[in-house]
C-alpha cells in the first residue's frame, strides 16, 4: 500500500469524524423535538432552524465523503482494485467484506440526501417525513464508521 493511499484514508477518515462530530451536536439539540411533525415545523424559532440547518448539512457532508473518499480509500488501501468500476459494484465488495451491512442502504441514503439537499419540500407534512428518515439514517452512517474504523485507525 502506497503512502498516498494511506493519506488519502486518513483524510477522508478525519473529515469524517469531523463532520459526525458536528451532526452529533445538532442531534443533540434537536433530540427533544423528535420526531418531527408537519405542526411542530411552523412554530420553529430561529434556534431550532438552525439547528436543522446544521443537522441538514453535516448529514449530507457525511454521506458524501464516506461515499465518495472515505469508502473508496478503504477499498484502496485493502488492495481491492475497484477504482473503475461503478460504485454499485464497490458497494457490493464493501458489502462481502463486511463494511457495510448492505448495499442497498446506501441507495437509500443517497435517495435522503438527495430529497434534503435538492427537493426541500414545502409541504410540511412530506418535509418531517424525510427530516425523520435522516434521523434514523444517521445509525446507517454510525455502523458503517464502525466497521471501517479499525482499518482506518490502523494507518
Amino acid at each position: 500500500m502506497s503512502d498516498a493511499a494511506r493519506l488519502r484514508l486518513n483524510d477522508a477518515w478525519q473529515q469524517c469524524l469531523r463532520h459526525r462530530h458536528h451532526l452529533e451536536h445538532a442531534l443533540t439539540a434537536l433530540r427533544p423535538l423528535l420526531p418531527v411533525t408537519a405542526a411542530q415545523l411552523a412554530l420553529y424559532d430561529d434556534e431550532a432552524v438552525q439547528d436543522w440547518d446544521q443537522f441538514l448539512l453535516r448529514f449530507t457532508k457525511l454521506q458524501d465523503t464516506m461515499g465518495a473518499r472515505l469508502l473508496p480509500a478503504v477499498l484502496d488501501v485493502l488492495q481491492e482494485a475497484l477504482e473503475d468500476r461503478p460504485m454499485i459494484d464497490k458497494l457490493n465488495r464493501l458489502e462481502k467484506l463486511g463494511l457495510i451491512e448492505h448495499a442497498h442502504d446506501w441507495a437509500q441514503l443517497r435517495a435522503i440526501r438527495n430529497q434534503l439537499a435538492h427537493d426541500y419540500p414545502q409541504d410540511d407534512a412530506i418535509k418531517a417525513a424525510w427530516l425523520n428518515r435522516a434521523v434514523a439514517a444517521v445509525a446507517v452512517l454510525d455502523a458503517t464508521l464502525a466497521r471501517v474504523r479499525p482499518i482506518c485507525e490502523a494507518q
